[in-house]
């Protein structure tokens, strides 16, 4: 039985890389997530990176989370089971990724790299993810 499970666990670890699990129910066949990845460490910028990007998405994307078009996910790397996203996005720091998903595939993604440039200016900081994810969401069209 262990044997089983591990070999499942290792089938899903390879799938993982290619292809990110994406929580399922009842969501549009194509969105958007919106991840902001981080770890179990929180420096005051990382938290307000966080804090800017949800701000972003929340006061310029009303319509489109409503409708489960967009999606803002923030993800500790460090808890069991997110490890993959590590590997699929070549992650070693705190980042913001955009992420297209059609029938609960990702079939594109962006990472959102001035974050960092960015993040002791709240206003710059908020321009530039809203232009980012609108210019994201209009490239998926």
């Amino acid at each position: 039985m262990k044997k089983i499970i591990l070999m499942l666990i290792g089938v899903v670890a390879l799938v993982g890389v290619d292809v990110l699990p994406v929580a399922g129910g009842d969501t549009p066949e194509s969105r958007i997530v919106v991840y902001y990845f981080h770890g179990s460490f929180r420096c005051p910028t990382c938290s307000n990176m966080e804090k800017y990007s949800q701000e972003a998405i929340k006061i310029n994307f009303k319509n489109a989370l409503s409708s489960g078009k967009l999606e803002f996910r923030p993800v500790n790397v460090d808890e069991r089971g997110n490890e993959h996203f590590v590997d699929a996005y070549k992650l070693y720091t705190k980042a913001l990724i955009l992420s297209l998903v059609k029938d609960g595939k990702e079939v594109k993604h962006k990472n959102l790299d001035k974050i960092w440039q960015l993040a002791r200016n709240r206003q710059k900081f908020i321009d530039y993810v809203t232009d980012e994810v609108s210019e994201f969401m209009e490239g998926t069209k």
